[in-house]
Parts: C-alpha cells; structure tokens; sequence
C-alpha cells in the first residue's frame, strides 16, 4: 500500500497495556504553568528507565481550567496504577508545587484513584488547610509566594503505550522533516502524549541485549550503518536515516488515531517507506495493523 511515494507495509505496531493520568496545571502565566509541564514531564521517555512516560497534552486557555487561569494538560503513564501514584507524587511535589505560582488539578475523572494533594499536604507541616469544593477535596498549603492549592487525588485509568511508526527516509533532512511533521498531526489528537524528545526517538530498541542483565539494546535491524551486519535488517537501500514516533494514549482509539494522521503527515514530507516495531505479538497486547488504520 502506498500513501503518496511512501510505501506503508503491510505489519502491526506492538502496544502493550499501561496505566495513565492527566494532571492540569495553572499559573499566573502561560510561561509558569509551562515551565511547571516541562519540569514535570522531564526524565519521562521510557519506563525502561526513568519509572514512567509523561508529556504535555496541550496548552489549556483560562476558560478551560478549575480556576480560572492559564493552563497546561499532562499525561503520566507507567505501568501499574501504584506507580502512576507514586510517579505523580513525586513529580508534583518536585516540579509543580515547587514552580511560582502554580496550582494543580486532577483532569480525569476514573473509579481508580492516587492520593497525591493528600500525601503532599504533610509539606504543610500543620498549617495546611483543606477546602471542599462541588464534592471534591483540594489542599492549601503555605509557601512562600502565597499558598499551593492541589487536588486530593488524581483519577488513574487502564491505557496504552508503545504505539510507534518508523519512518524512514532518504537522508537525516528529509526524514527529520517528515518525522516532524508526523508529530505536528498527531499532537493535534486528544488524549495522547509522544514522550520522548520533542516527540521523535532516534535510539529505537529491541527487548534484550547480548549483555547480561540489559533489558533492552539498539534496535539494529533499522540502523543504516549495521546494513551489511544485522542478520535481519529493515533498511531499504535507498534509506539513509530511520527516526521513530513512539504514542501513549488514555485509550486505544486516541493512539490508533495519532498512528493514522502520523503515517498521512510524514507520506506527504518525504517519507519512503512507514513501518511499525513489533515481536511477533509477544511484548503487547495490543495490535494495531497500519493497513487497517488507512482502510478506516
């Protein structure tokens, strides 16, 4: 199947089950409650090594946060509830409660829940004040530019992860930009996140390593200079450069819809052939078939 000169085989991207929660901040500012995002979402690509995945949803104008003020949306997945808790404890503790100005709110309403205001108002060390609020519980808690006001507890939810395309293209230019543009499409969908750098992976792995203990290596079957060496490689003689998109999502529909517009973005920037990672369905236990994504 071809979308315009790319070729898209015919394969399947390997997602597996993960859990996610959506955390708004608000500031006195677009600039703080961004910084506070960044902060936050920083060390947040894999949980093969940073505990979880997190990125910014989207900016949030003033009439679409709990007060009233400007705003950013952001998703944390890991891969236990108990962990989405913890990673959210820390992180807002660290990140947010921590950046002037900052308040922050629970934007997901699930029958799972982490306690993280109630955990984080112990900071207060006695002075903290809770407030009740249409049936919810947020904590004020005394800092030194005025209070931190935050959510008793944050909704968790059963979500997907590892959704990814690669894509490869003729050179580092062309392929950069097509991969560019896959990310522009895809974080216009709701409900998704593309944790790793500005939404683009060069390092793509595979489970396992040689080396004793490494739970995951380079994936060489799409590194251009291991061509003539891995016994089983994906890069087409006229590729130079393979990048990946790897998508998180609240449900498997928000990262089905991400793969789809990304794989049409990066055929129209240049892109000569769009694939997906995947193990022979052992790793997840989610299939999504990139034919079947155009075909809808």
């Amino acid at each position: 199947m071809r979308v315009e000169n790319a070729e898209v085989v015919d394969t399947f991207a390997e997602a597996f089950a993960m859990w996610g929660s959506r955390v708004i901040i608000t500031a006195v500012s677009p600039v703080w409650a961004m910084a506070a995002a960044r902060a936050m979402t920083g060390f947040a690509t894999s949980v093969i090594g940073c505990k979880c995945e997190a990125g910014i949803e989207r900016e949030l104008p003033s009439a679409e946060t709990p007060d009233g003020r400007p705003g950013v949306s952001v998703l944390l997945f890991s891969m236990s509830a108990d962990s989405v808790g913890k990673r959210l404890l820390e992180r807002v503790g660290q990140c947010v409660m921590t950046a002037p100005t900052t308040a922050c709110f629970n934007g997901l309403t699930a029958e799972q829940e982490a306690a993280v205001g109630g955990k984080l108002r112990y900071f207060g060390d006695g002075y903290q004040i809770a407030k009740f609020l249409d049936g919810r519980r947020y904590w004020r808690i005394p800092v030194m530019d005025g209070e931190f006001v935050v959510e008793d507890r944050f909704g968790v939810k059963s979500s997907v992860g590892g959704g990814n395309l690669l894509i490869l293209g003729p050179d580092l230019p062309v392929t950069l930009a097509a991969a560019e543009a896959a990310v522009a499409a895809m974080r216009q969908v709701p409900g998704v996140i593309l944790p790793f750098p500005d939404g683009i992976v060069r390092s793509g792995s595979k489970p396992g390593s040689k080396y004793k203990g490494l739970p995951a290596s380079t994936n060489d079957a799409y590194c251009p200079t291991l061509r003539a060496f891995a016994p089983s490689t994906e890069v087409i003689p006229e590729a130079g450069c393979v990048l990946e998109i790897v998508i998180d999502g609240l449900d498997l529909e928000g990262v089905r819809e991400a793969m789809r517009v990304g794989i049409g973005a990066a055929a129209a920037h240049g892109a000569l052939r769009i694939t997906a990672g995947n193990y022979g369905g052992h790793l997840g236990q989610y299939q999504i078939g990139l034919h079947s994504l155009l075909a809808a």
